[in-house]
């Protein structure tokens, strides 16, 4: 059994997929810190563990597996990347949420200014994790993966409908919804697609290593 490309080369991508996962973790945790309304994958994840009595972090750990499943029904390429997002995401969250540093925004305007950071640098983040080519997080590879079913429709447009969904699901659930929470649904696709624009990104184009493309087993 062999790698199916150099060891350093892995390695390089491996990092540049937890660095993305570091910097994603902490943008999620700025629009948490904004104190305006969960994002909706938050707003879900926070549904789901009042349903089921589970922590944050259990919820959302589950619900990245079971977005992992639906990916591979939509052949999408599961790689090393998707299961350590699905793994790292929540863990590096709960680091940024233990250091304590980063107060609960008070202000409105400022948790304004804060959400729609907190967006960018998400935006940002899934570009470095997707360039590492190990396959994307479980909800981009879902997005990509309905994505290239509706070619026409910008791929922006596809993360509000998917992210709409998963919000209506999470308030059904109980989970917390506010003016946040519409503004994440209308805006992080819009700032999603601004920013893959101004660093011209387009993650349908990306070629991933899937986890049966990592080895190959001589005869």
């Amino acid at each position: 059994m062999r790698l199916t490309v150099p060891a350093s080369q892995l390695l390089r991508r491996t990092v540049m997929a937890a660095v993305g996962q570091l910097i994603f973790s902490f943008g999620n945790f700025l629009t948490v810190k904004a104190n305006i309304g969960q994002a909706p994958w938050n707003a879900f994840q926070l549904g789901l563990g009042n349903a089921l009595s589970m922590t944050y972090g259990q919820a959302t750990i589950l619900v990245a597996f079971t977005v992992v499943v639906i990916d591979l029904l939509l052949r999408e390429s599961i790689g090393l990347g998707t299961l350590m997002s699905a793994l790292m995401v929540g863990g590096f969250y709960d680091f940024f949420d233990g250091l304590g540093l980063f107060p609960v925004i008070e202000n409105f305007w400022l948790g304004l200014v804060v959400m729609l950071l907190g967006m960018a640098v998400m935006a940002w983040a899934q570009s470095i994790q997707m360039s590492a080519c190990l396959g994307c997080g479980p909800r981009d590879a879902m997005m990509v993966g309905i994505g290239k079913r509706l070619r026409r429709i910008p791929i922006g447009l596809v993360s509000i409908l998917l992210t709409g969904t998963v919000c209506s699901l999470g308030w059904l659930m109980g989970g917390s919804v506010g003016f946040g929470t519409v503004l994440f649904l209308l805006c992080n696709g819009a700032v999603m697609q601004l920013v893959f624009h101004l660093i011209r990104f387009e993650p349908r184009d990306l070629v991933h290593l899937g986890l049966h493309e990592m080895v190959t087993f001589d005869k």
